[in-house]
């Protein structure tokens, strides 16, 4: 066993040993963090708030599905870098697309050849779109999507589904959150909401709002399924109230296959957008869609101008070198058919383990295999963050790292078979609980919160 291997146990001998699982050098760090960054990290859900008080590691480094954190100990991770590193941190291949391109300048004062090439390689993975253009984040991308839905239908209000957690950092839909401080009213007001999977709800919203929403803007997949015709059926009422359907496929591109939901439903909408995935964790996202739309924000169209999509480092050349890497590899490779069944394996053996300690109807794993989330319920079955906070530290204790249960195509079937393991022991110590009818003793301070939320 290596250095790194010897330290990556010893959390877990120390738990099993009645020794407290501390990180000394992660709490320093954090403490750092959060003197120079507003909420110590640069997104909110990697914030450490999120994991159980002064047990959130920071990162030193990451090879393939594992890190390190400043302390030493080594853990499986999963939903890595939010879902953006699919094929295991510093992926070979990537890594090498890259560098050819470091050496020869990464941003010029005209397009380079890169970007076409890029371009050419996106639109023959997602063959469903006509044209293409990249950006640094998902934000950006669905903002762009918004504002081009709005100029050429000439309406003000958008139609966002209520039931997905995020769509952009902008106004038009943190203001639905609970975190809407700074947005003014007159801006929120422009949001309406319609729920995922209701055809009728969403018509009646339509109906309610004629000649007044632009588009219709949900995940086309995210937990569960979409109903059989739901989807072809948004496609028909966008159609018929003259709206943009737009499928926010930051997650389920390349998740869900390589050309996204869109590929695998068989469903085209009028424009979506990418993110996530397609860089393997290096920044770019993209924006496409229909020629007729996207063409607005050109210069070959005779209407007015839409400003849809100009950033700086949107052409950044080593990121599209990623971005190209990462789709040969999963078209080559067949990685979204490994992430299927890597996942279908964790989660299988997550709810054998969760069955046989007694907890089978509080610790659920939910979502398609390849973007695997798990919920934790307390003794009424409800979605509970007391109880999170001490599955998560059993978890952390064992070494995985694991606000998800998102896979990457570097696990490997030991790194599955050893979560599951580490899952028992937790679900072992969930049953107590359970039993006491209070988390309580096993929490080790404050439980973990949610996201958005009106106050720090």
């Amino acid at each position: 066993m290596d250095t790194e291997d010897t330290e990556a146990t010893e959390a877990t001998e120390a738990t099993e040993a009645g020794q407290e699982f501390t990180l000394p050098r992660s709490r320093l760090a954090n403490e750092r963090l959060h003197a120079l960054i507003p909420g110590g990290a640069h997104t909110y859900a990697k914030g450490d708030d999120q994991y159980p008080e002064n047990l959130a590691p920071v990162i030193d480094h990451g090879r393939g599905a594992h890190v390190w954190d400043v302390d030493g100990n080594r853990y499986i991770e999963y939903g890595s870098g939010l879902r953006s590193v699919s094929l295991g941190h510093a992926h070979p291949r990537v890594i090498e697309a890259v560098r050819r391109e470091l050496d020869r300048g990464s941003n010029f004062v005209r397009p380079s050849l890169v970007e076409v090439q890029a371009a050419e390689r996106f639109l023959a993975t997602v063959p469903t779109a006509e044209m293409v253009k990249f950006a640094k984040n998902g934000s950006d991308a669905t903002t762009a999507a918004i504002r081009l839905a709005r100029a050429v239908t000439g309406r003000p209000r958008v139609a966002i589904c209520g039931d997905h957690p995020f769509f952009s950092t902008d106004d038009w839909f943190i203001g639905t959150t609970p975190m809407p401080a700074g947005i003014p009213a007159t801006t929120t007001d422009l949001t309406v909401t319609f729920p995922y999977g209701d055809l009728a709800a969403t018509d009646e919203l339509l109906t309610r709002h004629q000649d007044d929403i632009a588009c219709l803007i949900l995940e086309p997949a995210t937990h569960t399924e979409p109903p059989p015709g739901y989807l072809a059926g948004l496609r028909e009422l966008a159609d018929r109230h003259g709206c943009v359907l737009i499928f926010d496929e930051m997650i389920t591109g390349l998740r869900w296959s390589e050309a996204g939901a869109q590929g695998l439903y068989g469903v085209v909408p009028d424009l979506s957008t990418f993110g996530k995935a397609l860089g393997n964790g290096f920044a770019v996202s993209a924006l496409a869609g229909r020629r007729d739309l996207m063409e607005r924000g050109g210069l070959r169209h005779s209407g007015e101008r839409v400003f849809l999509l100009s950033t700086t480092h949107g052409a950044e050349t080593h990121s599209l070198a990623a971005a190209m890497a990462v789709q040969a590899t999963y078209v080559e490779e067949g990685i979204t058919a490994r992430l299927h069944a890597l996942g279908e394996r964790l989660a299988a053996g997550v709810r054998e383990a969760a069955a046989g300690m007694g907890v089978g109807d509080h610790v659920v794993v939910r979502g398609r295999a390849s973007n695997l989330v798990f919920a934790t319920l307390d003794e009424n079955g409800q979605p509970s963050q007391e109880y999170r906070t001490l599955f998560l530290r059993r978890l952390l204790a064992g070494g995985v790292l694991a606000p998800s249960f998102v896979v990457s195509s570097a696990l490997s079937e030991a790194d599955i078979e050893y979560t599951v393991d580490v899952v028992a022991q937790a679900c072992a110590v969930y049953r107590k609980a359970l039993d006491a009818g209070d988390p309580g003793p096993w929490l080790g301070g404050r439980p973990v919160k949610p996201v958005f939320r009106r106050l720090a």
